[in-house]
This record gives C-alpha cells, sequence and structure tokens, in this order.
C-alpha cells in the first residue's frame, strides 16, 4: 500500500485526491492531512481516513481538532507542527497542494529524503522552481505534476527523447470572460468570475483562469517540470477543455492528450504512476465532442499572461514578486474592493519596483515574497482610498 501524505487536504484538489483513494482503498494509506484553517472538515476527513498525524496551520483552531480527533491521530499545528509532521511520518507520495509557498520547507524536506512529490500548488514551482527541481535531484525524488495541463504533458512525452520535442503546447479555455471587452471585465463582479465555463476549482485558481494569470503560471511550471525553454512553450485558447495538453516533434506531428474536465484523472495518474488503473469517470464520447476550437491568446486584453511570462523569463525572484502580487490583487477582487482590471496593473507596478535577487536559496524566495505581499498590500490601500 502506498502511504500518501495531503497537504491541503480540505481544499478542492485535497477533497477530490482523497475522492480517488477512496476508489482504491486497498491500495492507499493515508499517513498525514494537512490543512490551513477548515478544521471542521479536516476533523471529519481524519476520522474518516485515519492518518498519524492532522496538521492544521491556523494554530487557535487546534484546540478544536484535539478534541474531535482525540487520539486517533497525532496533532500539529503551524507551519513548524507541519514540518516535524512529515519528517516523522513514513510516506511514500506526498500530495502538495496548500496554497501559498508555506509549505515550500515542508515540500523541500520531503524531495531531500527521496520522496514522490505529486505538485498541486503552482506556487512552489514558479517561486522556486530551481530550487525544487534542484533538490529534487540531489535526493532523487520524483517530481509529478497533478495540474490536467502538465499531466497531459507527462504523458504524451513519456518514453520520449527531449530532442525529438519541437514544442510544448498548454491549453487555456479562457475563462469566462474571453468574449468580453477590457471596459467590459472591468465590470465584472466576483461571482461571475467564479463561474468557471468548464473546470470546478478554489477561487484562488479559478480567478487566475479568468485573468489568464494560471496559464502563464503554468508555462514557468512546465519550463521547470520538462526542462524546456520557453520559446518551446506554447499557450494557445481551447474553449472546450477536452484537448489538455499538445506535443509538436521535430517531425512536424502532434501527441494529444484528451480526457473529460475532471481534475480526479490527473490527481489519480499521480497517485498510480507508474501505472494506469481503471476509475469511476465517464469517459469521453468522441461522437459527442462536436467542434474542437483552437486561436491564440489576447495579450491586449489578457496582460497577466504576458506578465507572468515576462517575469519567469526574467528569472531569479522575479516569479516569487509576481506570485505575491497576484495574490493580493486576487484577495482584494475578491473582497469587491479592487476591479479585476485592476490586477494586472497592480502586478506589474510591483514587478517593476523589485530589485531581483538571484534566487537561488530559500531565504531570498521567502524574503522577496514577502517584500512583494507588503508592496502589494500598500498599492492597495493607496488605490482603495482613491
Amino acid at each position: 500500500m502506498k502511504r500518501v501524505a495531503i497537504l491541503g487536504s480540505t481544499g478542492s484538489i485535497g477533497r477530490q485526491t482523497l475522492e480517488v483513494i477512496s476508489w482504491h482503498r486497498d491500495k492507499f494509506k493515508v499517513a498525514l492531512l494537512a490543512a490551513s484553517s477548515n478544521v471542521e472538515l479536516l476533523a471529519r476527513q481524519a476520522e474518516s481516513f485515519g492518518p498519524q498525524k492532522a496538521v492544521i496551520l491556523e494554530e487557535d483552531k487546534a484546540p478544536f481538532l484535539a478534541s474531535s480527533v482525540g487520539d486517533k491521530a497525532e496533532i500539529g499545528v503551524g507551519l513548524r507542527g507541519l514540518e516535524e509532521a512529515v519528517a516523522s511520518v513514513e510516506m511514500d507520495l506526498m500530495v502538495a497542494a496548500m496554497v501559498g509557498i508555506g509549505s515550500l520547507p515542508a515540500v523541500l524536506a520531503a524531495l531531500k529524503a527521496g520522496k514522490t512529490v505529486a505538485l498541486a500548488n503552482k506556487e512552489l514551482l514558479v517561486t522556486a522552481g530551481p530550487l525544487v527541481t534542484r533538490t529534487a535531484r540531489m535526493g532523487g525524488a520524483t517530481l509529478l505534476p497533478v495540474d490536467s495541463e502538465h499531466s497531459a504533458i507527462f504523458q504524451c512525452l513519456e518514453g520520449r527523447n527531449l530532442q525529438e520535442v519541437d514544442r510544448i503546447i498548454l491549453t487555456a479555455s479562457g475563462g469566462p470572460f474571453r468574449h468580453l471587452s477590457w471596459e467590459e471585465m472591468a465590470r465584472v463582479t466576483p461571482e461571475e468570475a467564479l463561474r468557471h465555463p468548464t473546470w470546478e476549482m478554489g477561487p484562488k485558481v479559478t480567478v487566475d483562469s479568468a485573468t489568464l494569470m494560471n496559464k502563464g503560471l503554468e508555462v514557468i511550471e512546465a519550463r521547470h517540470l520538462f526542462d524546456v525553454p520557453y520559446e518551446r512553450i506554447e499557450v494557445v485558447i481551447h474553449p472546450q477543455s477536452l484537448v489538455h495538453g499538445l506535443v509538436r516533434f521535430v517531425d512536424g506531428s502532434l501527441l494529444a492528450h484528451l480526457g473529460p474536465a475532471d481534475m480526479r484523472l490527473p490527481i489519480q495518474y499521480a497517485l498510480s504512476w507508474p501505472e494506469r488503473w481503471s476509475s469511476p469517470v465517464r469517459p469521453l464520447d468522441l461522437t459527442a465532442v462536436g467542434m474542437l476550437e483552437f486561436y491564440p491568446p489576447d495579450l491586449q486584453r489578457f496582460p497577466c499572461l504576458d506578465l507572468a511570462l515576462r517575469a519567469g523569463r526574467a528569472g531569479g525572484t522575479y516569479p516569487a514578486v509576481l506570485t505575491a502580487a497576484d495574490e493580493v490583487g486576487v484577495e482584494y477582487f475578491l473582497k469587491n474592493l479592487l476591479p479585476i482590471t485592476h490586477i494586472p496593473l497592480l502586478v506589474e507596478r510591483v514587478l517593476e519596483e523589485h530589485q531581483p535577487l538571484p534566487g537561488n536559496t530559500l531565504d531570498e524566495i521567502l524574503a522577496a515574497y514577502s517584500w512583494g505581499k507588503k508592496r502589494a498590500e500598500e498599492i492597495v490601500q493607496i488605490l482603495i482610498r482613491r
């Protein structure tokens, strides 16, 4: 049985991971569950799956978790408690799905120990891609993608020589506002942004999908996951969300990965790899697909994609600052205090003010991320008061 740790077990990916595990109870043992704040759901998950340890990051919620779980699991508290739990729990696979970069030290510790890490957290590779991949190589660890797009590319590339690859193509649904003008987007509400046309995701990722920031972050991830330069990574808009990724080879041929828009499939592949198991997800019916559309993204209407690409190419601590500023912008948009069109303006200003560092160490990355959050907060407060 694979012993699994899930960081971010109460979020969208974490909940779906546990659903996949419930389909294959004979193949998995849940060793560790960790959540940021949803202590009620974490307690129910601990009751159902019986992990060795359960960790809640918000310290004031620890008494509730302890009283709910009792002696059925050891309790950990805060980021230090998470790191200690990762160090002490025996695991074969970690699913890193916790929002933000707070879990980065714990993930690095698992990679140093040679564990397999299934990455569902964009921020970790975006902010610290070289550090994460270098740590994985030094520890002899395996990095597996969970994002549907990266899982698709991973599957298309399996057994292939990278010298044969001409282009990696990531698909984007375009989000709910792909037909709106810039002026119309300035009036959209958080409720409208959270109604994604094809995917069910957490609020942060859903808003990033609406601005196409999500796709820019995925390009940076792909650069580090597959060791392919930026000029060989392309983004196309594909509203149907049925082709999740494509690889074009040097002879001009394309391999495409198709499947239903259901995150449980790439999650299951990360859990079952290198094997492929059956699942109750309804397979794609090609006769019912109809038209498949592909067209280039409009960087004028969706500048977040361009900002992410520029930050990725610049490297160093720029991606960490990009991530931090975007998190602040999305937070205030969801509070209905900032128009969605102000998110790229905020991110661009913070990036312009940043004095970059190489980003080779955890301290440099965390410092840049912290600065980016602080500066973005200051700018937002000025914008709100106007």
